[in-house]
């Protein structure tokens, strides 16, 4: 649940807002290993996201996939990150399945 929006009942009712995060970054010295130490915890990295989401309220979903991403990218091993931050209940006046907003953030 999050408070992101323009319009003032947005910010006192909330709403849903689903973030799917793709990390890239070399797997092999994970899967060579098998070790948790040499790869991104996807666990605490979700939990991150969770409450970057659920706090801090801004205007635009932009505005969260970039601090999403930044979140990914504090991660040395990330080398790059596409963030998408879906608003399925955004409230706008005609028939929609899901509004969303993709971002690639880069380290360099």
């Amino acid at each position: 649940m999050g408070y992101h929006g323009v319009l003032p009942h947005e910010r006192v009712e909330g709403q849903l807002f689903i973030v799917d995060v793709v990390l890239h970054l070399s797997l092999a010295p994970a899967a060579e290993g098998d070790a948790l130490a040499a790869t991104v915890d996807y666990g605490e990295l979700a939990n991150r996201v969770v409450k970057a989401v659920e706090s801090d309220p801004v205007d635009l979903i932009e505005t969260v996939a970039d601090r999403v991403a930044g979140i990914a990218l504090s991660y040395e091993r990330v080398d790059s990150v596409d963030v998408t931050v879906h608003k399925p209940n955004a409230p706008i006046e005609v028939p929609f399945a899901d509004v969303a907003v993709t971002l690639r953030r880069d380290r360099a």
